[in-house]
């Protein structure tokens, strides 16, 4: 019997314990209640829970032992306006029950002091501005005199791009016209003046006459110019020495005599003074006429040796390796590159070819002589073109070494292109972006014989590279003698005081701009490239200098 109870007893004593858990369970038992149980095991919340409210009992204790802050005081000045935080309307929250957690809304809004931070926010934003305020009324009352602050730029605004060109291509600027005539008024070179009337939309360049001699246009100071200078500019502006290698050969060996006949100042370097010597020079030279890419190139380079020379160097050596040093330029950047480019166009002409050449280029003469010379049999077609007509002395130079030639203007060169095998063209420069600035009609020849699926050849020396980047013939460029377009016909001159006619305006462009994509090879003294590679020589250059 005893043993049958047993089973029983045990079932309720577990159903009563069931029961005490349950109701444990449904009312949690106060922190202090918990603390006086010896040995009872805490679960993880619970342990979590008695964390919080430690925390926030001691929170209280701090808010209660700290004494209130005092009212800051806003400092009032005169003309200063403070920003006073907008105080809040909303009623302040109910204080959490005592034992209870904060919510986390509670611990993110509020701060020790009592106030959200939003309004900590506000009241430090008005004390900077308070301070602000009273350090710009103490800077006026110091300086009362001084200029009210800048406006501060908004970046949402467009800043106007500033576009820098040499004076020379902004005549009609009167800004940029002035700036020049100061500059050479400094440097004691004359301004000389623009002939006739232009094309409106070429009337940022020069325009000069060559009727009128340049001495009788200035008034050329003997002390301030070099006679050599002087000389070589009346030739320039008179047209006796043309093409882009006869005038740098002739502005390098006038620059070797202005070193002969240099002398240093007392408590002067030569290296600088050199420098400043030729300023003016070089100012009146492009009042002759403006420089070409390869006398630009050729002065960079003269100038750079001239402030690499040495303090120490005595004058008498140093004037020596200048004038070493020009030799060497002349020799290796001119006459050994036209011999490397005329042997590599040598490749290029074959026997049976019928070559189409325009104006007069002193390398495509050279290159087709040495051809010939080399036993080459081929034939030239000359094209020229007015008011220069320079393809006479091509034609006179060919037909001198033997080689058979025809000879067209430029308005018949569609007619002649069907029996050409190949173009060789010069240039006067090739641009950074591939493009080569040529003699006017040399980007017409270059478009027609694209149209005829014929190959246009360019020889042209690595010195007359320059980073120019130019994609018209409008920005930059030459404007010669309006005059050489007026030509005698059956005995009258139709343009006979064009200038006294308002709507007639003379244009005689000097230079076009032809695009790459109209040229096929490239053929210099580094070897025979397409356009695309200019950008590459002219870096491989800049690092080598």
């Amino acid at each position: 019997r005893g043993s049958s109870r047993r089973p029983s007893a045990c079932r309720e004593d577990r159903g009563t314990m069931a029961e005490k858990s349950n109701r444990e369970a449904a009312e949690p038992p106060s922190s202090a209640e918990r603390i006086q149980v010896p040995g009872a095991e805490l679960s993880r919340e619970e342990k979590l829970q008695l964390r919080k409210e430690k925390k926030q009992q001691k929170k209280k204790q701090r808010r209660q032992e700290e004494p209130p802050p005092p009212p800051e005081e806003q400092p009032q000045q005169e003309g200063a306006s403070l920003v006073q935080p907008a105080p809040s309307s909303a009623p302040p929250p109910p204080p959490p029950p005592s034992g209870a957690a904060p919510t986390p809304a509670m611990a993110v809004d509020k701060a020790p002091g009592g106030k959200s931070k939003a309004e900590l926010r506000a009241e430090r934003r008005a004390k900077q501005e308070a301070d602000r305020a009273l350090k710009q009324a103490k800077k006026e009352e110091q300086s009362p005199a001084a200029c009210p602050a800048k406006p501060r730029l908004v970046p949402s605004e467009a800043q106007p791009v500033v576009k820098r060109l040499p004076e020379h291509v902004q005549v009609d600027d009167p800004a940029a016209l002035k700036k020049l005539a100061k500059k050479l008024e400094r440097q004691q070179v004359p301004l000389r003046p623009d002939y006739g009337a232009k094309v409106s939309l070429f009337s940022h360049l020069h325009q000069y006459s060559r009727k009128v001699l340049l001495t009788e246009q200035m008034s050329i100071p003997a002390s301030a110019i070099h006679p050599a200078v002087v000389r070589l500019g009346l030739q320039y502006s008179q047209g006796f020495i043309n093409g882009s290698n006869a005038r740098c050969i002739a502005l390098l060996r006038v620059f070797k005599q202005v070193i002969t006949d240099y002398t240093t100042p007392a408590n002067e370097e030569l290296s600088r003074d050199l420098v400043n010597k030729l300023k003016p020079y070089i100012s009146f030279l492009n009042q002759c006429r403006p420089l070409s890419a390869s006398m630009g190139n050729a002065i960079k380079f003269l100038k750079k040796e001239i402030s690499g020379l040495p303090g120490s160097m005595r004058e008498e050596e140093a004037k020596g390796v200048l004038q070493e040093t020009i030799d060497k330029y002349v020799r290796e950047k001119i006459v050994l590159a036209a011999e490397a480019i005329s042997k590599s166009a040598f490749e290029k002409i074959n026997n049976g070819d019928v070559i189409l050449v325009y104006g007069c280029s002193s390398l495509v003469s050279r290159t087709l002589c040495d051809a010939h010379a080399k036993g080459r049999a081929f034939r030239v077609v000359v094209v020229d073109s007015r008011p220069r007509l320079e393809g006479r002395e091509t034609l006179h130079r060919l037909v001198k070494q033997g080689v058979r030639c025809s000879y067209v203007l430029i308005n018949a060169i569609s007619y002649v292109l069907p029996e050409v095998s190949k173009v060789l063209l010069g240039a006067h420069a090739l641009l950074a972006n591939g493009s080569v600035m040529s003699r006017m009609g040399t980007s017409q020849i270059a478009l027609i014989s694209k149209a005829h699926n014929v190959p246009v050849l360019v020889c042209c020396e690595t010195y007359k590279f320059c980073d120019r980047v130019q994609t018209d013939s409008f920005v930059s460029n030459e404007l010669d003698d309006p005059d050489d377009l007026i030509v005698p016909h059956q005995g009258r001159i139709p343009l006979a005081g064009w200038q006294e006619n308002k709507s007639l305006r003379l244009l005689n462009l000097v230079y076009d701009v032809t695009p790459m994509e109209l040229v096929d090879l490239v053929i210099t003294d580094l070897g025979m490239i397409p356009c695309t590679s200019v950008p590459v020589v002219l870096r491989v250059k800049n690092v080598e200098q």
